[in-house]
């Protein structure tokens, strides 16, 4: 059975499938912005001991997941993801080392309260910051307080990725892949590879819907390295499109035998996100091979390599992804749940423009106080 999605996810629906010419529009503005962004960037990073602090609320802090293991390895620098939640509520704990900040920021909108209170607070407490803003809204509170400062880069996205829809989707691959080609310019020699490994996770729409067709209450998301930060963001697009109604979970191929591997009932499938590191692959495989010899039609692998261990009849290969690391193969490999989350959404009768038409959970939060630095808080990183 083919899901209907056309009239209940006008939005959405678009909004993920734009995906790849998103990509291509947002190397133009980064081609666009390369000279003073290489210069803001060589004044932020000059100091050696500078952490750089990658932050958002939900969605927005998994790609700073996602980058932070991509870079770290790559660049052999410090990459810190940090949630703006976390650092929001316990800042001393978060910025206790006294180091100069280069504080990244993604925001679709830059108007959630945290976002604006991150920046503020590193501004706080560490003796020396610089803000590189990645967002989706040119006219959010978070770009324009950032704009004309001469410590902040504010990196705009393509004007279609700020999602219309409840749930982030191009707004999310874009502001990934923005991150990763701006501390790595020569990535861009991959977007074609990138663009076309996201057009066959598309194209691959009906193959996805039929792995609804077991109409399952669980879905769990397993991925290592990089891939870990996908596979929450994986887990979030199905609790957030069907309004809980599907529980969703998400670890690493490891630790899910450490308790998580509980949650495994017949109405579960679990889709395995297969990394592009030859040592995380393994483990991939391992987790594969343990799940299916129990429950052999509950095992999805997404990956971009023809020798995936056992595959299944729904398993996904990606062969246009080969060759690229799990931070630039993300990129296109989110569309895999973004589609899962959106089918599975209409199927159930929701409405995945507004999955929570009550307001009970919404597009930007609300009802968030931000409680102010005391005096012992205030200049502790700037004594």
């Amino acid at each position: 059975m083919t899901t209907d999605v056309t009239t209940p996810a006008s939005a959405t629906l678009g909004e993920i499938h734009q995906q790849p010419r998103a990509w291509r529009d947002l190397a133009v503005l980064l081609d666009q912005a390369r000279e003073p962004l290489d210069a803001f960037l060589g004044r932020a990073l000059e100091d050696p001991r500078t952490r750089v602090v990658l932050t958002g609320a939900g969605t927005s802090a998994f790609v700073g997941r996602i980058v932070a293991e991509s870079l770290r390895g790559r660049l052999h620098r410090r990459f810190d993801a940090v949630s703006s939640t976390d650092l929001v509520a316990a800042p001393r704990t978060v910025l206790a080392e006294g180091v100069p900040v280069l504080l990244v920021s993604f925001a679709r909108s830059g108007n959630s309260p945290e976002s604006i209170a991150a920046t503020e607070l590193v501004d706080a407490l560490a003796p020396t910051a610089h803000h590189l803003v990645v967002t989706c809204d040119p006219t959010g509170a978070l770009a324009v307080g950032h704009g004309d400062r001469e410590d902040s880069f504010v990196l705009t996205m393509p004007p279609q990725t700020n999602d219309t829809g409840f749930a982030m989707t191009s707004s999310f691959s874009s502001m990934l892949l923005a991150a990763l080609l701006a501390f790595v310019p020569t990535d861009a020699a991959a977007l074609d590879r990138i663009v076309a490994s996201g057009e066959r996770a598309l194209a691959a729409e009906d193959g996805l819907d039929r792995i609804l067709d077991r109409a399952p209450r669980r879905m769990v998301f397993l991925g290592g390295g990089a891939l870990a930060g996908l596979a929450e963001e994986c887990a979030l697009k199905t609790l957030e499109l069907t309004a809980g109604t599907v529980a969703a979970f998400h670890d690493t191929p490891l630790g899910f035998r450490h308790g998580p591997k509980a949650v495994l009932d017949d109405e579960t499938v679990v889709v395995v996100l297969r990394s592009a590191d030859p040592r995380v692959r393994r483990y991939d495989d391992d987790i594969v091979r343990e799940i299916r010899s129990d429950r052999p039609d509950q095992v999805v692998v997404v990956g971009a390599d023809a020798d995936q261990q056992g595959a299944g009849g729904l398993d996904l290969v990606i062969p246009e992804a080969e060759g690229l690391d799990d931070g630039l193969r993300a990129v296109g490999l989110v569309a895999v749940a973004q589609l899962l989350a959106l089918h599975a959404s209409v199927r159930l009768g929701c409405t995945p423009d507004n999955p929570f038409p009550d307001g009970s959970v919404n597009r930007v939060v609300r009802g968030v106080t931000i409680h102010p630095l005391d005096a012992t808080d205030a200049g502790a990183g700037r004594a």
